[in-house]
C-alpha cells in the first residue's frame, strides 16, 4: 500500500487569523475608501485581505511580502484566478525593517517578526506614508491569564498587553486610531476548527496509516490547549490605525 499524503496546511482557511468574510469585506471597503495607490501587506502569507483591498481600489498595485515559499504560491494563483496578478507582486523575504512608504500598510498576526508589537508599531510607522493607514492586526488578553493559560499558545502572561494597552502601544509609536474591532467567539471558533480542518480531514481518510497516531496526537494537543487554556482569554485586535499627515 503506499504512503499516503501529508495532511494540507490552511486549505481550510481563508485568513491564517480569526476573521470573517464579513469583516474582511468591510476592512477592505473601509481601506480603499482612502483611494490608495500602493499597498503593502508584510507577513502576507497567500495574502486574501490584501486581494480584497486591492480588487476594492482599482487604482492601487499590492506588495506582498512572506517568507513561505507555498503560501506565496497560493497568493499568486489567488490573484491570477481574480485578475489581479497585473497589479499585485508578491516577494519571498523577511519583515523589512525599512521600505518605501506605502499609502495602506497591511500587518496581520506577524507582529512577531519584529520581536514583538512595540517593534513592530516603531518601524511599521515609518512603513506607512504620512496621511496613510496601517491595518494591525495582533492578539491582546481579553482577561489576565494565568501562566498555564499564557503557555497553551507559547506565550507568558506579561507577552501581551490588553486591548487598552495595544491601543496605547499605537499611539506612543505616533499613529491614531481610527476604528477598533476585536475577534468575536464565531472567527475565533471558524479559525480553530479551520485549523484543525486538515488534520482532522486526512484521520477521517487515513486514520489507520502508521502515521495516524502523530497527527491525532497533535490535533488533540492543540485543541486542548486551545479549549482548556485560551479560548475566551487570548483575543485578537483589528486596528485601522492613521499616520497623521502634515
Amino acid at each position: 500500500m503506499s504512503e499516503p499524503p501529508a495532511p494540507g496546511r490552511y486549505a481550510f482557511l481563508d485568513f491564517n487569523a480569526p476573521l470573517s468574510d464579513t469583516r474582511a469585506d468591510a476592512i477592505a471597503r473601509s481601506l480603499a475608501e482612502a483611494a490608495p495607490r500602493t499597498v503593502l501587506d508584510i507577513g502576507c502569507g497567500w495574502a486574501e485581505l490584501m486581494l480584497r483591498v486591492i480588487a476594492a481600489a482599482p487604482t492601487a498595485t499590492g506588495l506582498g511580502i512572506d517568507t513561505d515559499a507555498e503560501t506565496l504560491a497560493r497568493a499568486r494563483a489567488n490573484a491570477a484566478d481574480r485578475g489581479l496578478d497585473d497589479r499585485v507582486t508578491f516577494v519571498e523575504a523577511p519583515a523589512p525593517v525599512r521600505h518605501e512608504p506605502a499609502d495602506i500598510v497591511i500587518c496581520v498576526g506577524a507582529d512577531h517578526a519584529y520581536g514583538g508589537q512595540e517593534e513592530a508599531l516603531r518601524v511599521l510607522h515609518e512603513t506607512v506614508r504620512p496621511g496613510g493607514q496601517l491595518l494591525f492586526g495582533s492578539g491582546f488578553w481579553e482577561q489576565p491569564p494565568s501562566a498555564e493559560q499564557a503557555r497553551a499558545v507559547g506565550l507568558e502572561p506579561d507577552s501581551l498587553p490588553d486591548l487598552a494597552g495595544l491601543v496605547d502601544l499605537a499611539i506612543a509609536a505616533g499613529f491614531r486610531p481610527l476604528y477598533l474591532q476585536t475577534a468575536n467567539r464565531d472567527e475565533w471558533e471558524r479559525f480553530e476548527s479551520g485549523y484543525l480542518a486538515d488534520l482532522e480531514h486526512w484521520l477521517h481518510r487515513y486514520g489507520r496509516s502508521p502515521e495516524s497516531a502523530r497527527i491525532r496526537e497533535t490535533a488533540d494537543n492543540h485543541r486542548s490547549g486551545w479549549l482548556r487554556g485560551y479560548r475566551n482569554v487570548l483575543g485578537f485586535a483589528y486596528l485601522t490605525l492613521s499616520r497623521p499627515g502634515g
